[in-house]
């Protein structure tokens, strides 16, 4: 049976697809505001970023600390007037890192200062636009090379190892 999947998640270990249960806006905005150790993932596939293998869930509870990046695939609490500001926005070119299990560098696009502590407009997440991952072995799986090709990646500044900030 075919299900239709909204939200992707990236850990340490796992590639997380399906769908985040009361999901009432934007997904960054979610994650941000997410009060309870865990998000609730419905219809959830999980695959192992070794073995390619896939657990298949109709629930899932997800550790939001352990998410080191997100994707919505369908805009389903998108603002079409916030969306059109955040096309003006200055940007700046950076180069960001995650280090241990999974040790991946993610270069792209982002608001000046959005990964600093400090920045109110996004608190534990921010938006990076035109994403490119850096050692990340997609082994040759679909799913997998999905991570490969985002337009944009919700990235956790809570578990960045290093920021380059070419401006």
């Amino acid at each position: 049976m075919l299900t239709i999947v909204s939200d992707l998640l990236l850990t340490d270990s796992f590639l997380i697809k399906g769908n985040i249960e009361n999901k009432y806006t934007r997904l960054s905005q979610v994650l941000d505001e997410h009060r309870r150790y865990f998000v609730k993932v419905r219809d959830a596939t999980l695959v192992d970023l070794n073995s390619c293998e896939r657990i298949h869930t109709p629930l899932l509870h997800v550790n939001v600390d352990e998410v080191l990046l997100a994707h919505e695939f369908l805009d389903q609490g998108g603002d079409p007037q916030q969306r059109e500001l955040a096309k003006n926005q200055s940007m700046h070119r950076v180069r960001v890192f995650y280090t241990g299990n999974l040790n991946v560098e993610l270069g792209g696009e982002v608001r000046p200062g959005s990964y600093e502590a400090d920045d109110r407009a996004s608190r534990r997440f921010f938006t990076m636009r035109n994403p490119v991952l850096r050692g990340f072995n997609d082994r040759g799986d679909q799913d997998l090379k999905l991570v490969t090709k985002l337009s944009y990646a919700i990235l956790n500044k809570l578990r960045l190892s290093y920021v380059y900030d070419f401006n």
